[in-house]
């Protein structure tokens, strides 16, 4: 795999900053068992930059939650395959099961909502 989720050393975790340099197929995201959060969007969408630092922050509370900056557009496979209309689109994946979307969130409460409702065990 050329491609790799981010996750920082003993579990804390760290945001991409950078788009994928590959898409990674459908079956390779299925076949993560970790939690994960898929973010799609694109580097010159203005909503995708300002979404960063309210992202960093809700990841800052989750170890061992990994992250894949994925570059959507014309020609992207993964980004259709999800059913990606708008960016940017966030994605909470479990044993490879999508368990939470947000489309364009505008804040960290969100972000944070999303992902205690998809990684915090009930």
């Amino acid at each position: 795999m050329t491609w790799r989720a981010q996750r920082c050393c003993n579990g804390v975790m760290e945001i991409n900053r950078h788009y994928a340099a590959r898409e990674p197929t459908r079956a390779e995201i299925d076949a993560l068992t970790e939690p994960l959060v898929l973010e799609f969007g694109a580097p010159w969408c203005g909503y995708c930059r300002e979404m960063q630092p309210l992202l960093e922050a809700a990841l800052s509370n989750y170890n061992g939650v990994r992250h894949l900056k994925i570059e959507d557009g014309k020609g992207r496979r993964l980004g259709r395959l999800f059913g990606v209309k708008l960016w940017p689109t966030l994605i909470f994946m479990r044993n490879g099961e999508e368990m939470e979307r947000l489309v364009r969130p505008d804040s960290i409460e969100s972000i944070g909502a999303a992902m205690k409702k998809a990684f915090v065990p009930a």
